[in-house]
C-alpha cells in the first residue's frame, strides 16, 4: 500500500510533478521482487519503506535493499506470532536483525488488531508491554520512527490504549512516532493529537478509499494495479493542497524522520 506521512505541518501541474516516498508497504514469499522497481518506477514513487510477512527472512530483505540502496529501506520486522505472545523467540529474532547492518527502519509495532479473517487474529498488546519496550529502546538507539498500530476505532479499551500510548510520546519527546492506518481515528481526534505532540505523525496506508473499496484483504496483492492506483488518488488529493504542504506530505517528512536522501 502507499503510505504518506501526516504531520502538524499546488496547483494540479504541480502535485503530478511531486515524486511520493512510500513509508510502509509489505511483500511475502509470493512476491516476485524483480516487479518492484518497476511498479515504483510506473506509481512514481522514488522511495519504499519495506516491511516483511510471510516466509521471508532477514537476509533477504536486506540483500534486496541492498541491490537498490537509492529506491528501497528494509525494515526490521517486529510482528509474530512470538511477538503477540511475548515469546523468548520474539526477542532472539528481534536482536538479530537489529545487530544486522542492512536494517534502516523498523516495521509497525501492532499493539491492537482486530480480527480480520484466518490470516489476520486478533491481537492485544498494551503500549506498555515488554514486547513494545524493548522494541522502543532499539528504535530509540537507532534514531528510527516508532511505528504504531492501533485501531482506536475497534478497540474497546481505548482510553486506555489512548493514554498509554500518550504517554509514551510524551516520555520521549525528542524521538518521533507515528500511527499507521491514521489510527482509524476521526479527524477532531487526529488534530488534538498532532496540536498536543509535535513528534507524534500519521502514516496515511491503507487510509484511501481505491484499496478499501477494491480489497477486503489488504495486505493481499497490492503491488499491481492496485499499487499504481493509490499513487495516481494521493496525486489528486496533492492537488487541492498548498505546494508546500503537498511536497511535505508527499516526501519531506519521510526524508526528515527516516533521514532519506532527497533528490537532486
Amino acid at each position: 500500500m502507499v503510505s504518506l506521512v501526516l504531520g502538524l505541518s499546488v496547483s494540479g501541474a504541480q502535485a503530478n510533478e511531486l515524486y511520493l516516498i512510500d513509508a510502509h508497504s509489505q511483500i511475502d514469499h509470493f512476491v516476485d521482487r524483480s516487479t518492484i522497481v518497476p511498479l515504483m518506477d510506473k506509481a512514481g514513487i522514488r522511495h519504499v519503506i519495506l516491511s516483511t510477512r510471510g516466509r521471508v527472512a532477514p537476509e533477504q530483505i536486506t540483500g534486496f535493499a541492498a541491490k537498490h540502496p537509492d529506491r528501497v529501506t528494509a525494515s526490521v520486522r517486529t510482528k509474530s506470532k512470538h511477538y503477540a505472545s511475548n515469546s523468548p523467540k520474539f526477542y532472539k529474532k528481534f536482536e538479530k536483525q537489529m545487530r544486522m547492518p542492512g536494517f534502516g527502519a523498523m516495521a509497525e509495532l501492532i499493539l491492537w488488531h482486530a480480527k480480520k479473517g484466518n490470516k489476520a487474529p486478533e491481537w492485544v498488546v498494551p503500549p506498555d508491554a515488554k514486547q513494545v519496550r524493548v522494541a522502543l529502546k532499539g528504535a530509540l538507539a537507532k534514531g528510527w520512527p516508532f511505528i504504531i498500530h492501533i485501531e482506536f476505532k475497534a478497540t474497546n479499551v481505548r482510553d486506555e490504549f489512548m493514554n498509554k500510548m500518550e504517554a509514551m510520546v510524551e516520555n520521549n519527546p525528542d524521538h518521533s512516532f507515528a500511527l499507521i492506518h491514521m489510527g482509524q481515528l476521526k479527524t477532531k481526534d487526529a488534530a488534538r493529537l498532532l496540536a498536543k505532540h509535535a513528534n507524534l505523525h500519521f502514516m496515511a496506508s491503507h487510509a484511501n478509499p481505491f484499496i478499501t473499496a477494491n480489497s477486503s484483504q489488504h495486505w493481499v496483492d497490492h503491488w499491481g494495479d492496485k499499487y499504481v492506483g493509490q499513487a495516481a488518488l494521493w496525486r489528486k488529493a496533492l492537488a487541492e493542497l498548498p505546494a508546500e504542504v503537498a511536497s511535505k506530505v508527499a516526501h519531506e517528512n519521510a526524508e526528515r524522520l527516516w533521514k532519506l536522501p532527497t533528490a537532486r
